[in-house]
């Protein structure tokens, strides 16, 4: 039986528009069925509509409880809710911001995927933009352009932290290019590393894959707290 798709998106969900039409291309044999947005102000549900794939809101904010922690399980049980409406077997989750509750991951704790615009090990838990900005700090502080990386890996508790499935490397043209123009050059291929997973979860071909290269070397930790600590000031939003 073919897979049944939901994207996760929070912004302009350029991604999910390229999946959506890379299946009416019929590129991929995994049909789009459902675009879950967290903000009614994600510039993707737009998308969605033009390209007539279902679309919805589940906003974190609406499970906020008095003491201003949002409830996973209600939060959850909502987006279960709405995957299983639509009968969602697989779940892309491309620039989503929110924590993904527990008890999604474990329904789809084979199938369910993050979208990540940098080198895990490094760029853990950052988002947006800010994974360039470090790479480019890393670069610039330890004089080697080793370039950067997009990648996919499966979704577990812990932000970023799944096993890896997918890596393309980024060249980084010059280490002193801004964090743009490097999220420019990266995100097309962001794109197709998302579509080349759709295909290989269609053959059931997945395999976790490791990167070989070595951005921080012994006695350079601090560079990359150093960065992070950068990304994070200069881009808080992301």
């Amino acid at each position: 039986m073919a897979e049944l798709l939901a994207s996760f998106i929070s912004g302009g969900g350029t991604t999910m528009e390229q999946i959506g039409l890379a299946y009416k291309r019929g590129e991929i044999p995994i049909e789009l069925v459902l675009v879950i947005a967290n903000t009614p102000t994600a510039g993707g549900i737009e998308k969605a509509a033009k390209l007539g794939i279902p679309h919805v809101v589940v906003n974190p904010d609406d499970f906020r409880g008095e003491d201003g922690e949002i409830d996973q399980e209600g939060f959850g049980l909502k987006l279960r809710e709405r995957l299983r409406e639509k009968g969602v077997t697989a779940i892309t989750q491309n620039g989503w911001l929110p924590k993904t509750p527990s008890l999604v991951i474990d329904e789809y704790r084979d199938t369910i995927f993050n979208q990540h615009p940098g080198p895990k090990k490094e760029t853990r838990a950052t988002r947006g933009i800010q994974p360039h900005a470090i790479v480019l700090y890393v670069a610039q502080h330890t004089g080697r352009n080793m370039g950067t990386e997009v990648t996919t890996h499966r979704v577990n508790e812990e932000w970023d932290d799944g096993p890896t499935v997918g890596i393309v490397p980024v060249p980084i043209l010059d280490i002193y290019e801004t964090p743009q123009t490097l999220q420019a050059r990266a995100l097309p291929i962001e794109h197709q590393l998302q579509i080349t997973l759709l295909k290989q979860l269609a053959r059931g071909e997945i395999k976790e894959v490791s990167s070989p290269t070595q951005y921080i070397r012994p006695g350079e930790r601090h560079i990359l707290r150093e960065a992070r600590e950068y990304a994070r000031k200069t881009y808080p939003e992301g």
